[in-house]
């Protein structure tokens, strides 16, 4: 009964600590995308906060607001745009108050216009 007693905590911790590397995993293709739809708008747009509307709506509502982006868009067709999106991700914040772990993503694609 002891050996229950400190298996069944050990184990929780041990799947909850899974589900969340898989939700920071998810966070992170989140990004991705997010800042491969910056750039796809960064590349035929000449405004700079199109491309970084164009990020904020491809993210959920919780990394909305706390993701940093940036454009970067030289005015000569054919150049690289760039997009970054970063955000500081709280893991386990439900046992220890949360630990931020960096997130970081970015896109280039040629300016077409």
């Amino acid at each position: 009964m002891v050996e229950a007693a400190v298996v069944i905590p050990l184990l929780l911790l041990v799947f909850l600590a899974g589900v969340e590397l898989f939700v920071v995993a998810r966070t992170q293709v989140e990004l991705s995308a997010a800042a491969r739809e910056g750039a796809r708008q960064a590349a035929t747009s000449h405004d700079p906060a199109r491309a970084v509307q164009s990020v904020r709506a491809s993210l959920g509502p919780r990394t909305r607001a706390d993701a940093a982006v940036s454009v970067r868009r030289p005015g000569v067709v054919g150049a690289i745009a760039t997009v970054s999106v970063r955000l500081e991700y709280p893991f386990a914040s439900i046992l220890w108050g949360g630990v931020r772990i960096p997130l970081h993503a970015s896109a280039s694609m040629r300016t077409e216009r």
